[in-house]
């Protein structure tokens, strides 16, 4: 989940933050149009241009939408329902909670009297490694499931492996545990690795965040431990797998018996590490990343026992920064807000709380927010377009020209099993194993990490829950998990401006459907498609088929890697091509629904515009947003999503939109017929 960005996306998988159409007087932004700007040269531009003209992003953001706007709107929501709950008599145990984990965060007197005292155990058992055996078991014991599972080219941890818990890619009936690569503070291994004056800079200004850091707590000669500190995190980056190879779930296939690992990964002592990480009994694993569990257990051996305990006292700190006195927050940001995505202010601290307060009892803070915010009537109207959507997409695959029947067979009865959540989950979790202390933030954000790493464990060996939900209710966003054949879209998502009760079939489905689209699209995607009715990770496409579908996902490929939106800087079309394939045929589906729920009748015209044209204007101003450039960059090396821009020209590979606008040829937009990309 990027960070504050909405991504909509897949669960092995993928997330979205987006920009949003801004619902005026129930239908498209009529002021927001650049009507200067020709709908076939640019028609994000034509839909967003005058927006664009007139919005700032605030200080405290690298991009900004109005799904941003949304966000704040659903934290102020969250908050007065946390601060109300707190204080009223009634209030039920978990409530309680979570009033106590927000206000030990807001804590900051009480924060900054304590110092780093919070974190003594911490360091005390990082003095007290003394070989490879202490230090596998202290590596081990910081194992958590704190991957980013629903976003495959982002699945790192800033412990030097994560794990994720999720049903075996050959098994389905069973949870097994999947261990993903990590250590790094900066975001990718590009930073580390990349000859570019860009890059070097950054790696200088990062040197010099963990000089400033140790100095800070106090670290004697923290100049020569901040480069040994670099030079380790850049030994590490050499062993991670490329974000496009991550994305591969071929290559994320490697089964190995825990007896395997004294072989394949010498040097760490993998018995200490599994005890430590309460793994011990686990026979089974699969490595996403095998070079990068083969590449920290050697490093283990050969890189000195100091560098390493300097290396995990910055790591301790860096992860807890945020339940640390304020200055070390102040630096954090100085590095990884303005230097890295050129904010220039952190957001204010009750959003940071409302965030951690999130992370930690979501499902409590979700429950109040669902009973306060979400009306059975606004789930009823969701889950019918949802059937329209789903009536849609059985059409096209039942007309697709190109597809044998044996393929088709299988491709449906994946859709016939696809499971989707609306709004919040059918039950909630039980956090009352979860000790919350309005004293102790650094505690209670310990506790509540180790609380969700035992519910993990707990699953292993089991049947997977496909109930389950990967996303709190007030959360802005919605996720395809294709290892489970599910979609969750929460409550939070599901108002305006991306779902309008009283706007029209034609904003909505623009809008909101096209997310639909896209979430059950990504059961179909390049890597969605790898995976059966059951979740298997098998091949169910005939050979022909098959090559015509990856020749399809190839052309789309190659149409992103001609967007660029900075000189030398273009994107990578094979690194966001789950998601543009999610978004064609996710639109195109959209499209056909919403003709559906017309009855074979034509759309009204309103404000001089036709139900098409509102259609995909609702649609492209989905996708508006302004970006800070280095956040934009980092962007387009990290993430699996195309910037907004590029989404929503998602609209030039749809016959209908040529019709709506008149593009023809000449236009700078327009493609023949013959390059226009449908792959579903």
């Amino acid at each position: 989940m990027k960070k504050l960005r909405l991504i909509f996306g897949t669960a092995m998988a993928t997330v979205w933050l987006c920009g949003g159409a801004l619902a005026q007087d129930h239908t498209v932004d009529l002021k927001g149009i650049d009507s200067s700007v020709k709908a076939g040269d640019d028609f994000y531009k034509y839909a967003n241009g005058a927006w664009i003209a007139a919005t700032e992003i605030p200080a405290d953001k690298s991009s900004y939408g109005p799904g941003a706007v949304l966000v704040e709107k659903t934290n102020d929501e969250v908050k007065a329902l946390i601060q109300n709950a707190a204080a009223a008599a009634s209030a039920s145990e978990g409530q309680r909670k979570v009033g106590d984990y927000y206000a030990a965060f807001m804590d900051e007197d009480g924060i900054d009297a304590k110092g780093l005292a919070p974190l003594k155990g911490d360091f005390d058992a990082i003095n007290a490694i003394h070989d490879t055996a202490s230090l596998s078991a202290y590596l081990g014991s910081q194992l958590r499931a704190d991957v980013d599972a629903l976003n495959a080219t982002d699945m790192y941890t800033d412990h030097v492996l994560g794990m994720w818990v999720q049903q075996g890619f050959e098994d389905p009936d069973h949870n097994m545990p999947y261990l993903m690569q990590g250590g790094l503070g900066m975001p990718d291994r590009d930073y580390y690795l990349e000859d570019s004056a860009e890059m070097t800079g950054l790696r200088k200004q990062y040197q010099a965040h963990i000089f400033s850091t140790l100095t800070r707590a106090g670290i004697t000669d923290a100049e020569t431990k901040a480069a040994q500190i670099m030079a380790l995190e850049t030994a590490i980056a050499r062993t991670h797998t490329t974000r496009v190879d991550s994305i591969d779930v071929h290559k994320a296939n490697n089964p190995w018996k825990s007896s395997d690992f004294a072989t394949k990964a010498p040097g760490m002592d993998w018995v200490a590490y599994f005890k430590a990480a309460g793994l011990e009994g686990q026979k089974d694993f699969i490595i996403w990343q095998p070079s990068a569990v083969t590449g920290v257990a050697a490093l283990v051996k050969s890189q000195p026992l100091s560098v390493w305990k300097d290396y995990l006292t910055f790591r301790t700190i860096e992860h807890y920064t945020s339940v640390l006195p304020k200055d070390y927050y102040t630096d954090y940001f100085a590095f990884f807000g303005t230097a890295m995505t050129g904010t220039p202010k952190p957001r204010d601290r009750w959003k940071r709380a409302i965030s951690a307060t999130n992370g930690a009892l979501g499902e409590v803070v979700g429950q109040m927010y669902v009973e306060r915010y979400f009306p059975p009537e606004a789930k009823a109207k969701i889950n019918a377009m949802v059937d329209q959507e789903l009536a849609a997409y059985h059409t096209r695959i039942e007309n697709i020209t190109w597809m044998s029947p044996e393929t088709r067979q299988k491709a449906l009865a994946k859709l016939a099993t696809l499971k989707v959540g609306v709004g919040y989950p059918d039950k909630w979790a039980d956090y009352s194993a979860l000790k919350v202390d309005r004293a102790d933030p650094v505690g209670n954000m310990k506790r509540a990490e180790m609380f969700n790493y035992q519910l993990n464990l707990a699953k292993l060996g089991k049947a997977p829950d496909r109930g389950t939900w990967v996303m709190t209710p007030q959360t802005v966003n919605a996720v395809n998990l294709p290892m489970m054949n599910s979609l969750n879209f929460p409550a939070a998502i599901l108002q305006a401006p991306y779902f309008d009760p009283q706007a029209d079939a034609a904003y909505n489905f623009g809008a909101i459907g096209a997310t639909i689209g896209h979430e059950i699209s990504h059961s179909f995607d390049d890597q969605g498609a790898m995976f059966d009715a059951q979740g298997r990770l098998a091949n169910w496409w005939t050979p022909e088929d098959l090559a015509h579908f990856q020749s399809a996902g190839a052309a789309l490929a190659t149409q992103y890697d001609a967007y660029c939106p900075f000189e030398g800087v273009c994107l990578n079309g094979k690194q966001v091509l789950s998601e543009n394939i999610a978004d064609v045929a996710g639109l195109s589906a959209a499209h056909d629904a919403y003709l559906l729920s017309l009855g074979g009748k034509p759309d009204v015209v309103k404000d001089g515009m036709t139900g098409e044209q509102r259609f995909f204007l609702a649609f492209a101003q989905s996708w508006r947003a302004k970006d800070r450039e280095a956040a934009l960059k980092q962007q387009i090396l990290t993430d699996g999503h195309a910037p907004d821009e590029y989404r929503g020209d998602t609209v030039r590979n749809l016959d209908a939109w040529y019709a709506a606008f008149d593009v023809k040829p000449g236009d700078k937009m327009y493609l023949p017929p013959e390059k226009r990309v449908q792959v579903w």
